[in-house]
């Protein structure tokens, strides 16, 4: 039976931007039970940028809480399971506008949330039509705007089975670890989204004093890629302990 919803939304206007990692900085993250999930052999960490639409809390709607930015730096897991392995994700960061979001999600799922100025740019401003010619998401920390920005070519199409871009969208699961060394898992749950192809990709953030030193190196190079999707309406599920071995 499936967990009980913990969380509904719209994840809309998401700029995912990819790259290659050192497995080796990544093993530390691993939450128990969870294995490094690769595509043709490589490990990537993606910076996520979204915007948060008509969020509800356990059917809630909080006031002043509902629209709002995201951005994360994640990689990807996966864990055996009599069913198949479930593909997820593990958040290194996640930076959100309001103290409010990142305590509740602390609190909950003992995610590392932070929260810092937010603003966000598209153009055109969003329409019912999603049509899209570019969009960015910064924050500002310590003093200085951070920016992940890109302008999207042609209209949204399917992802390719098989493509990078697929491994990187088509993960249902979460996965964080606990203070007490156990591993929270919890489901994701939307159809599959279009994405755009993008140019002009731009990340200017000063990568280790916001995501330290370990994951600098990688945050520094040219990304392996870069993507735009429509996104959609979203459910997250109630997290549950990983059973132990």
């Amino acid at each position: 039976m499936p967990a009980p919803v913990f969380l509904t939304a719209e994840w809309r206007r998401l700029l995912l931007i990819n790259y290659q990692i050192d497995p080796a900085v990544l093993e530390r993250w691993l939450p128990r039970g969870t294995e490094l999930d690769t595509f043709n052999g490589k490990s990537y960490v993606s910076l996520v940028g979204f915007r948060f639409l008509e969020t509800r809390v356990r059917g809630l709607a909080i006031p002043g809480h509902q629209d709002f930015d995201e951005v994360n730096l994640r990689f990807y897991v996966r864990r055996p399971h009599p069913e198949g392995a479930r593909r997820g994700v593990v958040f290194i960061k996640e930076i959100v506008p309001r103290p409010a979001i990142a305590f509740v999600a602390r609190w909950v799922y003992n995610e590392n949330y932070v929260s810092h100025p937010m603003r966000h740019a598209f153009e055109p401003p969003f329409s019912s039509d999603h049509s899209l010619e570019s969009l960015s998401y910064s924050w500002e920390f310590r003093g200085k705007w951070q920016t992940l920005a890109a302008r999207v070519t042609g209209s949204p199409q399917p992802l390719r089975p098989g493509s990078e871009a697929e491994f990187i969208a088509e993960h249902y699961w979460g996965y964080a670890r606990q203070r007490d060394g156990s591993t929270l898992e919890y489901s994701v749950e939307h159809p599959p989204w279009k994405v755009w192809n993008t140019s002009d990709c731009s990340v200017e953030i000063d990568a280790s004093a916001v995501y330290g030193d370990d994951f600098a190196a990688a945050l520094s190079q040219m990304p392996a890629s870069a993507f735009a999707a429509d996104g959609s309406a979203v459910t997250v599920r109630r997290g549950e302990k990983v059973p132990t071995a």
